[in-house]
């Protein structure tokens, strides 16, 4: 198996949160009330917009003394991931030599983007890897045009995705059944994000730093139930999910080899994927996730006396063979 997507971080390591949305869905005004929130830390934002002029460093940054490092220079998701690269490693060495300070740093899209290239950055250089540990995707999403945007573009899609937690934003602007109908469609789409309502950025710290979504040592939980949710109606997503369960346990050598045909054939349209595994002969869960084709797995905790072993794995992407997945997965077990 490959090297982990994710594993537990050393103190030293700077916490990263990517916070993606569409265009208009708020992501200016949440990291503006972040920054300008009394909770002592330091926050440095690397932010990217499309065009070489941005007014966002004018809206964000009053009296504040966080630090903000723009890229205009094109998307942050697809040409310039060197750029970014270049950018973490250039802030945590002026942060080693005492020329800045920061405790952790937001990623801020253009929402024109899929944060799946942004969050791999922190898997595929070892300098970067070393210094920071990505911590979660938070994505917005606008109650009003949200879903038109999920209906019509792409990204959109992706950003739910890829989302350790779904922020709603403007829901005070439709009607409850309307968020409620948009709830449950963003959980189809994405069972295993927590989803919030966000008024006007007004959101609690904890709901969106430190939520260790990318930890494979962090506490998941997957509700297979979701499907069975009826909304009356249902929309046709290039994004969706579907969940795998069995009692029976995987043989280790063949789920890795299996997997790993699944990440060369189908990795552009594998978003996420996240599980906890019954192995046979192991006594411990293995905790299993991957983003597009980076895929690694950690030793979980102890299966308790009496607890049922069971392997659960949930899968996000685009266009998915769920029927061959499925009957793949079943072909690798004891």
């Amino acid at each position: 198996m490959s090297a982990p997507v994710a594993s537990s971080a050393p103190a030293a390591m700077v916490p990263v949160t990517i916070l993606t949305g569409f265009l208009g869905a708020g992501k200016t005004t949440l990291l503006k009330r972040i920054l300008n929130e009394a909770h002592g830390q330091r926050i440095a934002v690397i932010e990217n917009e499309f065009g070489q002029e941005s007014i966002d460093n004018e809206l964000l940054f009053g009296d504040t003394k966080e630090r903000i490092v723009e890229m205009n220079n094109g998307c942050i998701c697809c040409t310039v991931r060197g750029d970014l690269i270049e950018m973490l490693g250039r802030l945590a060495q002026r942060r080693a030599a005492g020329e800045i300070q920061f405790d952790r740093v937001v990623i801020e899209t253009t929402g024109l983007a899929e944060p799946g290239p942004v969050a791999q950055t922190f898997f595929v250089d070892d300098d970067i890897a070393e210094r920071y540990m990505l911590d979660a995707v938070v994505t917005l999403v606008d109650a009003v045009h949200g879903p038109d945007q999920l209906s019509q573009h792409a990204e959109a899609q992706a950003q739910v995705g890829f989302a350790d937690r779904i922020l709603i934003s403007k829901a005070d602007l439709v009607e409850t059944a309307a968020v409620e109908a948009l709830r449950q469609r963003l959980t189809k789409m994405n069972p295993r994000a927590s989803i919030r309502q966000a008024h006007f950025g007004e959101v609690p710290i904890s709901e969106i730093f430190d939520i260790r979504g990318f930890n494979l040592n962090a506490v998941l939980e997957i509700d297979p139930e979701f499907l069975d949710t009826e909304t009356g109606h249902s929309h046709i997503d290039d994004v969706h999910s579907f969940v795998f369960k069995s009692d029976r346990p995987f043989d280790s050598g063949r789920f890795e080899g299996f997997m790993g045909a699944v990440s060369q054939a189908y990795g552009p349209q594998l978003l996420r994927y996240k599980g906890v595994l019954h192995i046979k002969g192991s006594d411990h869960q293995m905790v299993f996730q991957g983003v597009h084709m980076l895929m690694g797995g950690d030793v979980g905790r102890p299966w308790q006396a009496g607890e049922k072993r069971q392997s659960k794995l949930v899968f996000i992407g685009r266009k998915l063979p769920r029927d061959t997945i499925i009957k793949g997965l079943e072909q690798c077990l004891v």
